[in-house]
């Protein structure tokens, strides 16, 4: 299976580069995943697609201001670190721009020295570990020094923080954002739950498989980078328990399908399980719990893209794509949304 095969014409000023003011009322393109049938809503119509009994799949992680910008101990070039993934309390994998200036034993400080980070090792696939020591509390530390991770195709300014968090955006941890839980205000889910819709909220960390691109020309020699996940108890008794009266499990974005594939048995059953995953979902792989997919309009030959068209076949999803394009959806973060049913 090629790369190229999940390429598409994408022109540049489609791109979304903020969000819409009401986060409901982003398009939303309705794909069947069966017939091919296309219908084309607004997101807060999404409810009318959402049965009494189903269950909503929700990813409660809380984007971290993980970009931060120093420069070496005695140096004034800058450098600019992405954090990834907490490895120990003050160790984090991490991005590093220009490599070159981040080599083991440099020593990098922010905001005048308030944070210091030691670069301890290089990484196969060229990130770094590094040793953060700093006075007080890191998180504190974080909000005062870092930015948005906002992806590298967004080039305009980011004026409210909360615009690239989901509303129920909870445990801190995360890279980027689940991009398609941007679209719910607390109302509509409200109105959700009202109408008798089950909520399980799961938590996964998105990190470098979010930004690092599939390279290689056979996408089965493609290597995913694993991601923290945890679903509660609670959690794992809201899914099954809908599954098991005739509830459809609909999983929102890409990060919630990842992990309720990664955890759930051959029977379709969530166990209550954290730990660490590289799942890579693409055509020909069976899915054992989700039944509905809501999610973003993913980059050319990305793995989300893949993903997706493993659940809804190849054919169909570049279909809706090419007519998304030409209806002029907006795409990727801060663009629509498409309910693949």
């Amino acid at each position: 299976m090629k790369r190229e095969d999940f390429n598409y014409f994408l022109p540049e000023n489609l791109i979304a580069q903020h969000p819409l003011e009401n986060r409901e009322e982003s398009r939303l393109l309705i794909l069947d995943k069966k017939t091919g049938e296309i219908e084309h809503k607004t997101f807060k119509h999404i409810i009318e697609y959402l049965d009494k009994g189903d269950c909503l799949v929700l990813n409660d992680t809380r984007v971290i201001p993980a970009r931060l910008f120093g420069n070496r101990i005695g140096k004034e070039e800058s450098i600019e670190i992405l954090l990834l993934k907490r490895i120990e309390n003050n160790v984090w994998e991490s991005l590093v721009k220009p490599g070159k200036k981040a080599r083991p034993g440099h020593i990098i400080e922010f905001g005048g020295g308030i944070l210091k980070g030691e670069v301890l090792s290089i990484e196969e696939d060229g990130t770094r570990i590094i040793r953060f020591e700093y006075k007080g509390i890191f998180e504190e530390i974080l909000d005062k020094l870092g930015e948005m991770p906002l992806p590298p195709y967004i080039t305009e300014v980011l004026d409210d923080r909360e615009r690239y968090q989901t509303v129920y955006s909870k445990n801190k941890g995360s890279a980027a954002a689940p991009t398609a839980g941007l679209h719910f205000s607390n109302n509509l889910l409200d109105e959700i739950k009202d109408k008798g819709v089950n909520i399980a909220y799961i938590t996964l960390h998105v990190g470098l498989g979010t930004f690092r691109p599939v390279k290689v020309d056979n996408i089965l020699d493609h290597h995913m980078h694993s991601e923290y996940y945890n679903i509660s108890e609670e959690a794992a008794a809201i899914i099954n328990n809908s599954k098991h009266n005739g509830g459809k499990v609909i999983s929102v974005g890409t990060t919630s399908t990842r992990t309720l594939e990664t955890v759930a048995d051959e029977n379709g059953k969530i166990i209550s399980k954290s730990g660490w995953t590289d799942i890579f979902i693409y055509p020909g792989y069976r899915f054992k719990i989700i039944d509905r997919l809501i999610t973003n309009f993913h980059l050319p030959e990305s793995t989300l893209l893949m993903l997706v068209s493993a659940l809804a076949t190849q054919e169909n999803v570049l279909n809706a794509y090419r007519i998304a394009v030409e209806k002029e959806y907006r795409f990727f973060s801060f663009g629509d949304a498409m309910f693949i049913k």
